[in-house]
């Protein structure tokens, strides 16, 4: 080869593997970065045919033409490809890092190769592999680091109080309203948005944790066994709730059993006081646990707010809350049992709860052109959606839902979740892939759209939509699922 032919050859494999390397960590970091899940838990399987191994398998079969190839059709294709993604990839140090220690290592690999003149192709999966392997390999020891950063930061703490909230459904809710209530009495911090790992933890307590803080209140999710223990050790939470559970993310657990028993680690906190569980959850007796949920009466929920009663030992204690859903009740029974347990009374307790404020995306009302919409696109689990349809069939206008059903559950329950919207909605959006053809079998609306590409949902809105409806958006789906 002249001097041209192995520039272009040169540049074409070192952009070749960075969009390689950016298609691969794009995946990793939808899947928590586990390579296992990448490969055999994805969504969407096809798309490593189309964007991986395809051009992997052109690189090494069609030569000189590769390039062309290249050009003209696997950067075009990602590029699209990346365009549609509604969750693109965040550039996080750790993504950084990668991708650094990749372009290094393919650029070096290269500049060996052309200097040597050993090499009939440069190489693809060598810089991948080692790319990656290298990349695991800092992140565990940074890991390692930050954790005991972290962990010593805690341990300096004595009167920290920790309150840790894990369960299948409300984790968030309850998070944000016992924030809010004990903020009443305490500078209570909670960890942000929806940060329920322990590497999010970590870094939430090393960068963000105020040295004011009194009461620390942190959500912990799972995606497999062992996750809700980790963070229960790295925390040591005084006080521990489990919400409700249920069959969420029931692939990855296989069973109801498992499920619960994961959610139960948090019970192994050396620091233990106090522990409130679901009733969905056991009735297993246990001297530092109280359970909620029975405790809730007389509960009137419109698309006003919600009023409720809880019969405590001691009294009822009446509350109002602007808060939409009568769900929400369990998630602030809960809140309640802990305020009392730090020292709030019914008065400030019942002040406190009128005041709440709606978590965004969960059942959240706003009103614009006449519509009345309803965000509860973070709101992925069967009581809450069914619970976001009889709020709708209270309104007297046209009724429209926007959802792409129940993810990561079953076909059972996505049924029963059509069955309530053939009974109330005038207008069904079924968004995305994963449920369009149960729904577009099962659903009975006439007027019903299959919308595979979400970035039309406001302009079929637009078109199909006018004042005095109400719209529900129901859950919410990334376009990789």
């Amino acid at each position: 080869m002249d001097s041209f032919e192995v520039l272009i050859t040169f540049i074409t494999n070192v952009l070749f593997v960075t969009v390689l390397g950016w298609y691969l960590i794009t995946n990793l970091q939808w899947y928590d970065y586990k390579l296992s899940r990448v490969i055999l838990k994805h969504h969407k399987p096809h798309w490593h045919v189309f964007y991986f191994f395809i051009p992997f398998m052109a690189y090494h079969t069609t030569g000189k033409f590769f390039v062309i190839f290249f050009f003209f059709a696997v950067l075009p294709s990602i590029f699209i490809w990346h365009k549609n993604l509604d969750k693109k990839l965040v550039l996080t140090w750790r993504v950084k890092r990668f991708l650094i220690l990749l372009i290094s290592l393919v650029i070096f690999q290269d500049i060996l190769c052309t200097i040597k003149a050993a090499c009939e192709t440069y190489g693809v999966f060598m810089p991948l592999a080692i790319a990656y392997i290298g990349s695991v390999m800092i992140e565990n020891f940074l890991f390692m680091a930050f954790k005991k950063e972290a962990k010593k930061k805690l341990s300096e703490r004595k009167e920290l109080r920790i309150i840790c909230i894990t369960g299948s459904y409300g984790k968030t809710s309850i998070k944000n309203f016992v924030t809010e209530i004990l903020s009443k009495k305490y500078k209570v911090y909670a960890t942000p948005r929806s940060v329920n790992t322990l590497g999010g933890i970590i870094k939430d307590v090393n960068e963000s944790l105020p040295d004011d803080t009194e009461v620390y209140v942190c959500e912990a999710g799972a995606r497999e066994s062992g996750d809700i223990y980790e963070i229960t050790t790295f925390l040591e939470p005084q006080t521990v709730v489990v919400g409700k559970v249920g069959l969420a993310h029931v692939e990855y657990f296989k069973t109801l059993k498992n499920i619960i028993a994961t959610k139960l680690e948090i019970m192994q906190s050396p620091r233990l006081e106090s522990a409130y569980i679901h009733t969905s959850v056991t009735d297993e007796a246990h001297e530092k646990v109280s359970f909620f949920g029975h405790e809730i009466q007389n509960v009137k929920s419109t698309l006003d707010g919600t009023d409720f009663e809880l019969n405590f030992d001691d009294g009822v204690l009446a509350l109002h809350t602007d808060i939409l859903g009568s769900f929400q009740t369990m998630n602030i029974d809960v809140c309640v049992k802990i305020a009392k347990e730090f020292g709030l009374s019914n008065d400030e307790i019942k002040e406190a709860v009128s005041e709440l404020t709606p978590v965004e995306h969960r059942l959240q009302m706003i009103k614009a052109g006449g519509k009345i919409i309803l965000d509860d696109g973070y709101n992925g689990n069967i009581d809450g959606m069914l619970e976001g349809i009889r709020l709708c069939s209270l309104h007297e206008g046209r009724k429209v839902i926007v959802t792409p059903g129940l993810v990561e559950s079953s076909d059972e329950l996505n049924l029963k979740l059509i069955e309530a919207i053939n009974d109330v909605f005038d207008i069904v959006i079924v968004t995305g892939k994963l449920n369009a053809d149960l729904f577009n079998k099962n659903i009975k609306v006439k007027n019903k759209t299959m919308l595979r590409d979400k970035s039309k949902i406001q302009d079929l809105l637009s078109k199909q939509t006018k004042a005095g409806d109400i719209i529900l958006f129901a859950n919410d789906a990334p376009n990789f699922i």
